[in-house]
């Protein structure tokens, strides 16, 4: 029997492959990679991007980016809006443009998220030794700086000969599309090998459909599961991303509005509920509120769901206080079903909470602790207020009063997009999520920069939402340059850029831990090496009108209202911009309202650091193991 067979290069070949990969979950196909990020050098120019030429557009849509790492993000933003069912390639050249795709790799394993990364490699046949830009190692001559890529994959593998191409593809979409392994992926491709021909059999290029697995619990988990909750008096669920990535809000909903357990959420999982269901009491952990942190101090059973219990969630080890408190989890991933000694139901999130709705029939939480918790929110929600409330329209706008003008304006279809600095605990506490996708906080590796490229790749996925970039002038000018590519895409992202003047997060950590916040702000270096006397003058507006977006300056409360309902009407990329007040006595988020270990001196000469650790020993004493 013969079969018929294609002669392509390897980057032909591999497009073609791409451009015929499918997911499908509950009877709904999406294509797998919906587009290829690229920036052109030697190493990739003459495979991919012959290759991405020649297949055109309509095959395979190209996206150019401007910072590599960017297009990472991109990427990771545009599949998490696809909930993990849809991602994006990234191409790039050997040498710098291929390291500077580490630190995206790492954010999209920590969280989760799929994406695909494309690398060029050094010449596989070594016709010249070393070559520009190579990494020469005196004992592996096999090594290449793309080796960097394997500790932040969950597949890795390097393409020295065509046929090679052919299992390490198909077990690159078998990790994208499995929720339990998925993270980035990596194709190093030698430049040479790129060019080569091969006679590809014609099923390699057929259409090839993923199903995205829903496990269903195992039957003696699920009575276990039934047991524990049975059991329990003061019952708290902690939703993490995996209940989006699983599209199991409703299954959630359900769950919660037949037994009265309160939901508090993670970063990821925020909005997991709406904000106004009563039975939502808002973030948890170092950046949670009062009702959900009181609430798993005396939690007796701590219900994980799509979690994996990072440090701000469990304030360091300190949260979870109760002597009898113990642990369900609910996690497609073992790993993290295992976490903190818990009882383990490992399977999808949606079919696992329909399965223990429907097994713990009539049973309910005593009407005592609802009423408990729903009084926490209410006075919650006061303070949420205050934090908002902007009564003068001519004052400067403190950093949550800009949150308040922000929640006013947007609707149920707009995305909010943060990541780093201030804003995600001022997000955590205060933000009151309308819909599942609206909150788009990036916490697992908390990345400066992410914000600008991530709303690309989500206003790609969604093109008809409203999306905004949320950055501090700290994480703006760490990468601004995609602005250019959001205006060469025509793509209508909304950024709202508070100036603050420095690192005002880790300003406020340097205070706290006793290094008086020593080189966080951006002030002038007096001749004794402290940083004193007036801002620097930087315009960031400028900065980003002369990158080609439409800027509105705000000065006022009023002026800022009025901007947003401007931008938010906008049908081009426009930055909305202002600076916050200094005013120590203007609205702000309540403090912190559990710990989070940063380790302080233990000796020092300094009075405030000396201060801080009595402060941290103190408050480390609480750390418990769960065992």
């Amino acid at each position: 029997m013969s079969h018929s067979a294609t002669r392509l290069t390897v980057a032909q070949a591999l497009v073609r492959f791409l451009a015929a990969q499918y997911t499908e979950r509950d009877g709904v196909r999406h294509r797998l990679i919906a587009g290829t990020w690229g920036i052109f050098g030697h190493g990739n120019v003459a495979g991919l991007g012959q290759a991405l030429v020649e297949a055109g557009e309509d095959v395979m849509p190209f996206h150019q980016g401007r910072n590599e790492q960017a297009m990472v993000h991109a990427a990771v933003g545009y599949a998490r809006q696809r909930d993990r069912l849809s991602t994006q390639a990234v191409t790039t050249s050997i040498g710098p443009g291929a390291t500077n795709l580490v630190t995206g790799a790492a954010l999209a394993t920590i969280n989760r998220l799929p994406v695909l990364l494309l690398p060029g490699d050094y010449f596989a046949a070594h016709p010249a030794d070393p070559l520009l830009q190579q990494l020469e190692h005196p004992v592996e001559a096999d090594v290449s700086v793309n080796d960097t890529l394997r500790p932040v994959s969950r597949y890795f593998d390097r393409i020295t000969r065509p046929e090679a191409l052919i299992p390490s593809a198909l077990n690159a979409m078998r990790v994208l599309t499995d929720p339990a392994e998925t993270g980035a992926v990596t194709l190093a491709l030698p430049q040479d090998v790129q060019a080569e021909a091969f006679d590809w059999p014609e099923e390699f290029f057929a259409e090839r459909v993923w199903r995205i697995r829903r496990p269903a619990p195992d039957p003696a988990e699920l009575a276990e599961a039934v047991r524990a909750v049975r059991a329990a008096r003061r019952p708290l669920i902690v939703a993490g991303g995996g209940v989006h990535h699983s599209g199991a809000e409703e299954a959630l909903k359900a769950f919660v509005d037949a037994t009265g357990i309160p939901v508090a959420s993670t970063q990821a999982g925020k909005g997991s509920l709406r904000h106004d269901h009563p039975a939502d009491l808002g973030g948890i952990g170092h950046t949670g509120t009062a009702v959900s942190d009181d609430l798993a101090r005396t939690a007796d059973l701590v219900i994980g769901i799509g979690t994996r219990y990072t440090d701000f969630t469990t304030a360091s080890g300190t949260l979870f206080q109760n002597p009898d408190v113990r642990f369900l989890n609910l996690n497609i991933t073992a790993f993290d079903a295992h976490k903190l000694a818990a009882t383990t139901l490992v399977c999808d999130a949606r079919a696992g909470l329909t399965a223990l709705t429907e097994a713990l029939a009539g049973h309910r939480v005593d009407a005592g602790y609802e009423a408990e918790y729903r009084a926490g929110k209410e006075r919650w929600e006061q303070l949420v207020e205050a934090a908002y409330r902007a009564d003068d329209d001519s004052a400067v706008p403190s950093q949550t009063q800009v949150l308040g003008a922000l929640d006013a304006v947007v609707g149920d279809e707009d995305v909010v997009i943060n990541a780093a600095g201030s804003l995600p605990g001022d997000l955590h506490k205060l933000w009151r999520a309308r819909s599942p996708r609206q909150y788009h906080l990036e916490y697992g590796y908390s990345c400066m920069g992410y914000e600008i490229p991530a709303a690309i790749g989500v206003q790609q996925a969604a093109p008809d939402a409203p999306v905004w970039a949320l950055v501090g002038d700290g994480t703006y000018l760490m990468m601004p340059t995609e602005i250019v590519t959001a205006v060469q895409e025509g793509l209508p992202i909304k950024v709202v850029l508070v100036q603050n003047h420095g690192y005002a997060s880790i300003g406020g950590l340097s205070e706290s831990v006793g290094a008086e916040r020593y080189g966080t702000a951006y002030r002038y270096r007096a001749a004794d090496g402290t940083f004193t006397g007036a801002p620097l003058p930087v315009d960031l507006a400028a900065n980003a009108g002369s990158l080609g977006m439409e800027v509105l300056r705000a000065k006022t409360v009023g002026e800022l209202r009025q901007a947003l309902r401007t931008a938010r009407a906008s049908d081009r990329p426009i930055c909305v911009y202002i600076e916050t007040t200094t005013d120590p006595q203007a609205p702000a988020a309540p403090p912190a309202e559990a710990w989070w270990d940063v380790p302080v001196a233990e000796v020092a000469s300094r009075e405030a650091a000396v201060a801080a650790r009595e402060r941290y020993d103190r408050e480390v004493a609480a750390r418990r193991r769960h065992l």
